[in-house]
């Protein structure tokens, strides 16, 4: 994503701020789930710079001119592999500057794909390869007038297909805010080659399902929403697998009646704000959903638990602060979490702007 303003401006928090709202983070209650033992594993994309011990597995820089890129939105596949897509994405030529972000980086693309068969991640996560051209394509109008760029949000396997959700953005802005033209899916038919416009599902520019997360539980794909940006709050919504096209049939859930059917406004605000980059999973070790996202308020990803999607979820764990890594951001959590105390997820970090394998421990709080 290029978002040379919100990520910088969003960690510049005053220590005496930060140490007070990671103390609130860390208040659990007994069956909150608890992340701790936090290790940067291995880069995912990207060039390795000075000063870094940890792998480099793939040299996206010179095996797919992927010199600078983020987010890294992993999801199993219909042929049991794992894509994962990437945002705003520059060439070889990238480098790291003062500032952060892609800096005067050529060959921009909207969005990459990387594709995985790696079960070991202990050692770094692999690609076996990349579709390394743009796939939900833009025009890149970058005077606020158009498609300035289409970022993925968030990606499923359903109904014999693999779905991307993405947002064009029509403005970057102020922190942690941006203003899109609509949100919509791509699909695609044969493991992520090639891919498709839906038109049948299109979500409008101040919708709360502008940018979303995705996670299948018993025959439905559950969908956690915000606004664009990295102020809103949570709603959720569900449909069956075999209705990811069939927008009318969507079910939002309203804290007074329910699920209600193909009536978007009914959604009420299950995680209050902010939330930035989500990602939702079903753990079945614990027996709990967790969610992952940037409060940019605190400057930190955080997770929750709850043992019904719908609520009550837990108050706020501390999974990463920007003290230890700046202008870090997304959190996306990779399949093989699902059944296990391991949790590894996907980071980016806006200076070196490149994404990162993360892994941390899971525990009941005592």
């Amino acid at each position: 994503m290029i978002k040379n303003k919100y990520i910088r401006n969003g960690i510049l928090i005053l220590a005496g701020s930060l140490l007070s709202v990671s103390f609130y983070a860390f208040i659990a209650v007994k069956g909150d789930v608890v992340p701790f033992n936090l290790e940067r594993v291995a880069r995912v994309t990207g060039k390795s710079i000075s000063g870094e011990t940890f792998p480099n597995p793939n040299r996206t820089n010179e095996l797919y001119d992927v010199g600078g890129t983020d987010l890294g939105i992993a999801w199993r596949m219909g042929n049991g592999k794992v894509g994962f897509f990437f945002g705003d994405t520059y060439g070889n030529d990238f480098k790291v500057v003062n500032e952060g972000g892609p800096g005067k980086a050529g060959n921009w693309r909207s969005n990459v794909l990387g594709l995985s068969n790696d079960k070991t991640l202990a050692d770094g996560l692999t690609f076996e390869s990349m579709v390394a051209h743009q796939i939900v394509p833009s025009p890149h109008i970058t005077d606020g007038t158009g498609s300035h760029t289409t970022i993925p949000t968030a990606a499923i396997h359903a109904a014999g297909a693999d779905y991307v959700h993405y947002m064009d953005v029509r403005k970057w802005g102020s922190t942690g805010s941006w203003t899109t033209n609509y949100s919509g899916l791509y699909k695609s038919l044969d493991n992520g080659q090639n891919w498709v416009k839906c038109n049948q599902v299109r979500f409008g520019a101040l919708s709360n399902f502008a940018q979303v997360t995705y996670a299948k539980k018993e025959g439905f794909v559950y969908m956690v929403g915000t606004v664009p940006g990295r102020w809103g709050s949570g709603h959720l919504a569900r449909f069956k697998e075999s209705d990811i096209l069939k927008q009318d049939a969507y079910e939002y859930w309203n804290n007074a009646k329910g699920w209600v059917k193909n009536d978007e406004k009914s959604a009420d605000a299950i995680i209050e704000a902010p939330l930035g980059e989500l990602s939702l999973a079903y753990n079945k070790k614990f027996k709990r959903w967790i969610i992952t996202y940037l409060n940019e308020k605190k400057a930190e990803i955080v997770l929750r638990s709850a043992q019904n999607i719908t609520g009550p979820w837990s108050s706020e764990k501390t999974l990463v602060k920007s003290t230890e890594y700046p202008g870090l951001y997304g959190a996306f959590m990779h399949p093989a979490n699902e059944n296990t105390d391991e949790f590894y997820f996907l980071m980016s970090m806006w200076k070196p702007y490149n994404v990162f394998l993360m892994k941390a421990k899971l525990k009941f709080a005592d």
